[in-house]
Order: C-alpha cells, then structure tokens, then sequence
C-alpha cells in the first residue's frame, strides 16, 4: 500500500479493523497512527477497531499511554477509542480524570475531548454533571462540551438550558 492519497490511508485503517487478533491489531495500530494526519481518518479508524468490544481491558491499557501522548492524532485516537468504546460505569471515572490531563493547544484534541465529554454525559449524566461541576478543563474545550451537550437530540429543553447557563 502507499500512503499518497487521502483513501489509500482511510483504506489501510479499515483492514486493520478486520484483523482477529488483538496483539496484531496493536502492531498495526502502532505502524498506522503516524499516518493520521486528519479528524476524518482518526475516527473513521477508532470506529472499525471493532476487536476492542471482544478485548476491552487489553485495549484499554494499550490505549492510555497515548491519552499522555504530545503528538495530535495520537491523543485524539485515544480520546475517540474512549468515546467508542468505554462509555460505561467501569470507565467513566478514569476517562474523565485523562480529559483532565490533556493540556494539549491543538484544536482537534481539544474537539475530541469536548465531543467525548457530551457523549459521557448523554450515556452517564450523573457522574458527567459532578464532573462538569468540578474539572480542570480549559475554557474553550469545556464550552465546547456544553455546546456539543446541547446541540444533542436525546437532552431534553430543560436540560439544554440549565447546560447552557454553566458557560464560563
């Protein structure tokens, strides 16, 4: 495969998606995410890694490391892996403190991060809201998380408004 055109890459990721065995996926993972030089990519990518939902826990803790990670897609990998895949009660607590630590500038991170903290508050609003309340997110990312929060069909007007009225 060559890596000259926009669909030659978005192509090499999907194959990956179709391999059965965890350990070569994450080979493969670590040889591709260089290639990642756009949003489209990255999450197109991170939904065909369908192997994570047979191989939660091992692909957990291949994944974290690029939570900590200074290069872009890396972090936005890891941060789109979460909201595919670890919107739940075992994970919420640990994704929310990582969004916590991303201090990254660049403007797809901080879309990731924002995108996946309105996805955890759809799927968990409690645990979310405390966090929302409570975070060391920057202004611009934590706004973002309200907007995308509000901007969902499956929040209620009563909701929406009382998001809204948390803008910094």
């Amino acid at each position: 495969a060559t890596d000259d055109s926009f669909e030659e890459i978005m192509l090499q990721g999907m194959v990956i998606g179709y391999l059965k065995d965890i350990d070569l996926v994450c080979n493969q993972i670590v040889a591709f995410l260089p290639k990642i030089d756009n949003w489209s990519v990255c999450d197109s990518f991170c939904a065909g890694l369908k192997i994570t939902k047979k191989n939660p826990k091992e692909m957990w803790e291949f994944i974290s490391p690029f939570l900590k990670d200074d290069r872009e897609y890396y972090i936005r990998f890891a941060v789109v892996m979460l909201l595919n895949y670890y919107v739940d009660e075992e994970h919420i607590e640990e994704a929310l403190h990582a969004f916590d630590d991303i201090k990254h500038e660049a403007y797809y991170v901080k879309m990731a991060v924002a995108w996946a903290i309105s996805i955890y508050y759809i799927k968990q609003p409690e645990q979310t809201m405390g966090y929302l309340k409570n975070n060391l997110l920057d202004n611009f990312t934590y706004n973002k998380a309200l907007q995308k929060i509000t901007e969902s069909l499956r929040i209620d007007k009563d909701t929406k408004q009382m998001i809204k009225a948390m803008k910094r």
